[in-house]
């Protein structure tokens, strides 16, 4: 397979064909990230893109979901887009699932039709990141979209049949919105009504700009139990019909799982009863991106 730059995909992808049909990110500008700084954003020629679809045929027959890489994939233009996946159906029929990173505007560019299209040939699941229903901290953060544009394509890609899965950042609001975005996040979600979601804790590497204004003394990262209170404030104020809460990534202090709105009670009762001290957290040295 032809990698190019660093790899980057979802934790429930982990087990999937990793297919690198863009390098970077279109975006490239979230003050919190590093992922594709290295990276310059590119398309990647046909000829390489079926050169690894026919390895893939060939080595990678046990692999039953595919994941097309990098940051956004989805902003390809669509007949290269179905050209793609077209030949996944017929070279790899065993794939049941094919996902892909999404932002606000890669699904802008696509007609309800076109979107519709990529589901008939095999899109299954989009992630998109969210991180803030505050449009203050997201102004802040420079994720160039507001929420009124988050809920508006959430809600588009979702009339496709494509699953949306959306990841959320505690502590990105730092402490004097921390409240304020926990509940907006929550509203935000309960608008979009995704089939998943996400909650990373933030953690800061590096070479990023909050990473330079937390070393100045410029941005406050809220501690564990602030993280946790935050997260119960987000939850409390999220409403999905049939959707997963997860808080489980590596980051987190506190693994949560939870099926709304089956299992919202039990689980605000375990993250109260953390808060409380009954019981432990994850600690620092265990946690990672």
């Amino acid at each position: 397979m032809d990698y190019q730059g660093n790899i980057f995909r979802p934790p429930s992808e982990a087990h999937s064909i990793l297919l690198q049909v863009t390098t970077g990110c279109s975006h490239n500008k979230c003050t919190f990230c590093r992922m594709y700084k290295g990276s310059r954003f590119s398309i990647k020629d046909d000829k390489t893109i079926m050169a690894d679809i026919d390895f893939a045929a060939r080595n990678c027959r046990r692999q039953h979901r595919l994941f097309l890489c990098d940051g956004d994939a989805l902003i390809l233009p669509q007949k290269r887009l179905v050209k793609i996946l077209s030949a996944i159906q017929t070279k790899l029929p065993w794939v049941t699932r094919i996902g892909i990173y999404a932002n606000t505007k890669s699904i802008q560019r696509k007609s309800p039709e076109e979107l519709r299209e990529l589901h008939d040939l095999g899109l299954g699941i989009a992630y998109m990141g969210l991180e803030s229903g505050d449009d203050v901290t997201l102004k802040a953060i420079n994720k160039g979209s507001d929420t009124k544009r988050m809920i508006e394509m959430g809600k588009k890609i979702r009339a496709s049949g494509i699953k949306l899965s959306i990841t959320v950042l505690l502590g990105i609001a730092q402490k004097e919105r921390s409240h304020i975005h926990a509940k907006e996040t929550g509203r935000v979600l309960s608008e979009i009504d995704p089939e998943y979601v996400g909650a990373l804790s933030l953690m800061l590497p590096p070479e990023t700009p909050l990473f330079e204004a937390l070393q100045r003394g410029e941005f406050y990262l809220l501690n564990s139990m602030e993280m946790l209170e935050e997260l119960g404030i987000m939850l409390a104020n999220t409403e999905l019909t049939n959707g997963y809460f997860h808080a489980n990534h590596a980051s987190n202090y506190l693994p949560v799982k939870a099926k709304l709105p089956k299992d919202k009670v039990a689980t605000l009762k375990l993250i109260d009863d953390a808060l409380k001290g009954k019981i432990s957290l994850k600690p620092e040295h265990m946690r990672g991106l």
